[in-house]
C-alpha cells in the first residue's frame, strides 16, 4: 500500500511538472508601478498599460504597415470618407462578435465612451472632428469639422478602445454636458475632469487576446492570461504572456540569461555587444523620435533664442547619440522638428537649404552669446547680461541608461562650454508630471513621433509638455512667435493646419512654414534620432521571427510595434 501511495505522489509530481513546463509562455519587459501608485484608469498618468502590451488587451481599430502605408482590419473591418469628393464623415464599421473579457459584446457605445472621454482629456484628434455618433450597434460617425487626412490614423490607429462597462458612466455624463452647451472650458466639465482623474478601476477589462491577472500581480512581474472570449482565438500560439517589471539595469541581467524573450529598453552599447556574444539577435527599427532637452521658458535668459541656438552649437550630437546607443544613436542634421528620415517626404529640398544644421561649433556659440552681451567669469562660467551666471539642472529619467548617457553628455559639454550643468534623476513615471507642472530648468523629454504624417512629431515637441495642452503650464513656451525666416507665426495654430484636408501640398506648406520656424526658435533641442537596439532571442521559449530584410521592421517599435501585430496573428510561436 505504502508503495502504491509514494507512486501515484511520484506520477502527480511528474505530471505536475510536464503540465506547467508545457505551458506556452511569451516573456516581455516593461516598467510599471504596483497600485496605490500604479492604477488601472488608462487615461491618467501612471496607469498600468504595459506599453506596448497595451494592445494585447485593449486592442486598436486596426494595424498599420509603414512599409506600405496600409492599415488592416482588427476591432473595425472597414472604414470610408463621405462624401467621397469632400469628405466631412470617417465611417467605421466595427467587427460583429467581439466580446470583452468580462463576456459582454463589444459595439459602438464602447467607441463612443471613448471618444467623449477622449474629448474631457483634451485628445488631439478633437482638434479636426466635433461629434462621434453611432449608426446601431455596429457603426460610429466620426463629424469632421475640419476634415484632415490625419483623421484615420487617429482613429484606426492611435488610441485603443476602451470599453463602456467600465468607463460608461463618466463617458455619458461627458455626453450630456455637451448637449446641454458645456465645453471644454466649463467649470462643470473641469470638475468632471478633476473626479474622472481620481476614478480607479479594479483592473483591465480586455477586448484582446490577453487579460491582466491582478491577483498575480507582483514587484517582479505582470501575468497575462488568455481572455476566454477572443474573437479571434485560433491564432493566438500562447497561454501566457509574462511581463518582467523594470527599466533597463533591471532587465539587462535578465535578457543576458535569457529569460527575456524581446524588449524595447535603450541598451548602452556595451550591453549590445554582450547580447550578441551570446547568440541574441538585434533589431535595429527606426523610431522617428529621440530625447531632446526641453527648456523651461519662464527661465531667463534661457527664453532667448541666442542662448538655445549657441547651446545648440555647443552639443556635438554625433558624439552625444554615439556614447548614448552606440550605432543605434544617430545625431540629428536637420533640426526640422520631425525625424530626419521623413524630412525629403514633406520638405523641398530647397526649402532644406533653409534649415540650420547647427554642426558642432563651440567659437560660433560663443560669438551669439558674446553678441548679446553675455561675458565669461573667473572660472569661464557664462555670465548673462543681467549679471547672472548661467548654471542650471537637467532632470533626466533615471531608469533610462540611453538617456541617462545622453544627459550626462550634454551636461558635460555644456560646462565645458561655459554654462554649468548638473544632472539630477527623477523616477521615470514622475518626468512627465514634472514636465507637464513646468517643474524643472533643463529636462530630457522624446521630440518627435513614430507616426508618418509630421504633425504628430510637431504636437509632441511644441504642445505635449506646452500650456495648450491644458495639464499645467510646461515649458511655457509662447505659441505666438516673431522669426526671421517666416515672419510672424501661430505655432499652435500651424500644428492643426500642417494636417488640415486631404491636398498633400497644402500641408507641405504649413509643414516647412513650421519646420522653418522650429529651427530658428528652437523651443527644445533635439540631440540625436534613436534606432532600436532590440534584443529578440529566438529558440528558448519562442521562434518564427521574419528575417532581417521583413518590411514589418519598418514599422516604429513604440507606435505600430511588430512584436505585437506578430503575437496576435500567430507569426510568432512557441518552441516545440
Amino acid at each position: 500500500m505504502k508503495r502504491l501511495i509514494i507512486l501515484v505522489i511520484l506520477l502527480s509530481i511528474l505530471t505536475v511538472g510536464l503540465s506547467a513546463s508545457s505551458e506556452r509562455v511569451y516573456v516581455g519587459a516593461w516598467p510599471y508601478d504596483m497600485p496605490p501608485v500604479g492604477h488601472f484608469n488608462t487615461f491618467v498618468s501612471r496607469a498600468i498599460t504595459l506599453g506596448i502590451y497595451y494592445e494585447l488587451m485593449h486592442q486598436p481599430l486596426a494595424f498599420y504597415y509603414w512599409a506600405t502605408g496600409k492599415y488592416e482590419p482588427v476591432l473595425a473591418t472597414s472604414w470610408r470618407l463621405e462624401p467621397a469628393n469632400k469628405p466631412e464623415w470617417f465611417i467605421v464599421n466595427l467587427r460583429k462578435g467581439v466580446k470583452w473579457s468580462n463576456g459582454q459584446e463589444f459595439t459602438s457605445k464602447d467607441v463612443l465612451a471613448t471618444y467623449y472621454l477622449g474629448y474631457l482629456m483634451n485628445w488631439p484628434v478633437w482638434r479636426y472632428i466635433d461629434k462621434v455618433e453611432a449608426s446601431g450597434k455596429y457603426t460610429v460617425k466620426f463629424h469632421m469639422n475640419n476634415p484632415s487626412s490625419v483623421v484615420p490614423r487617429y482613429i484606426l490607429r492611435t488610441y485603443v478602445i476602451i470599453d463602456y462597462s467600465t468607463y460608461g458612466a463618466y463617458a455619458d455624463k461627458v455626453m450630456a454636458l455637451l448637449s446641454a452647451g458645456k465645453t471644454r472650458d466649463s467649470d462643470e466639465m473641469k470638475k468632471l475632469r478633476a473626479e474622472f482623474e481620481q476614478f480607479r478601476p479594479k483592473g483591465i477589462v480586455s477586448s484582446g487576446p490577453f487579460v491582466l491577472d491582478v491577483d498575480r500581480m507582483t514587484e517582479a512581474e505582470i501575468v497575462l492570461t488568455k481572455n476566454p472570449y477572443y474573437w479571434n482565438a485560433e491564432a493566438i500560439q500562447f497561454d501566457k504572456v509574462r511581463i518582467v517589471n523594470g527599466e533597463t539595469p533591471t532587465v539587462t541581467p535578465m535578457v543576458l540569461a535569457k529569460e527575456v524573450d524581446y524588449a524595447t529598453h535603450g541598451f548602452p552599447p556595451a550591453t549590445e555587444k554582450q547580447f550578441v556574444e551570446i547568440g541574441i539577435r538585434i533589431i535595429r527599427p527606426p523610431i522617428y523620435s529621440g530625447p531632446a532637452i526641453f527648456i523651461n521658458h519662464n527661465i531667463y535668459p534661457l527664453n532667448r533664442v541666442e542662448v538655445r541656438q549657441a547651446m545648440a552649437y555647443a552639443i556635438n550630437r554625433d558624439e552625444n547619440g554615439f556614447v548614448s546607443l552606440g550605432k543605434s544613436g544617430v545625431g540629428i542634421k536637420l533640426m526640422a522638428g520631425f525625424s530626419d528620415n521623413l524630412v525629403p517626404l514633406w520638405i523641398s529640398k530647397a526649402d532644406q537649404k533653409k534649415l540650420n544644421p547647427y554642426p558642432y561649433d563651440p567659437k560660433k556659440a560663443e560669438a551669439i552669446l558674446n553678441g548679446i552681451g553675455f561675458k565669461r567669469d573667473k572660472d569661464g562660467i557664462w555670465i548673462d547680461d543681467k549679471g547672472k551666471r548661467m548654471e542650471y539642472e537637467l532632470i533626466v529619467p533615471a531608469e533610462f541608461a540611453d538617456w541617462s548617457a545622453a544627459a550626462e553628455n550634454a551636461a558635460a559639454q555644456l560646462t565645458k562650454f561655459g554654462i554649468k550643468v548638473t544632472v539630477r534623476g527623477v523616477t521615470f513615471a514622475q518626468v512627465p508630471q514634472e514636465a507637464e507642472q513646468g517643474r524643472f530648468q533643463l529636462l530630457i523629454q522624446a521630440w518627435g513621433a513614430g507616426h508618418p504624417h509630421p504633425h504628430f512629431s510637431f504636437y509632441q515637441d511644441l504642445i505635449r509638455f506646452n500650456y495648450p495642452l491644458g495639464v499645467g503650464p510646461g515649458m511655457n513656451f509662447p505659441m505666438k512667435q516673431k522669426t526671421k525666416v517666416v515672419g510672424e507665426v501661430d505655432l499652435d495654430k500651424l500644428v492643426t493646419d500642417s494636417a488640415i484636408g486631404f491636398d498633400t501640398r497644402l500641408q507641405k506648406k504649413y509643414i516647412t512654414t513650421l519646420a522653418l520656424a522650429f529651427n530658428e526658435l528652437l523651443p527644445i533641442i533635439p540631440l540625436w534620432e534613436r534606432y532600436g537596439n532590440n534584443p529578440a532571442l529566438d529558440g528558448v521559449r519562442i521562434t518564427g521571427w521574419p528575417p532581417e530584410e521583413d518590411p514589418i521592421y519598418k514599422n516604429s517599435p513604440y507606435s505600430d510595434n511588430f512584436v505585437i501585430i506578430m503575437l496576435t496573428k500567430g507569426i510568432l510561436k512557441p518552441v516545440k
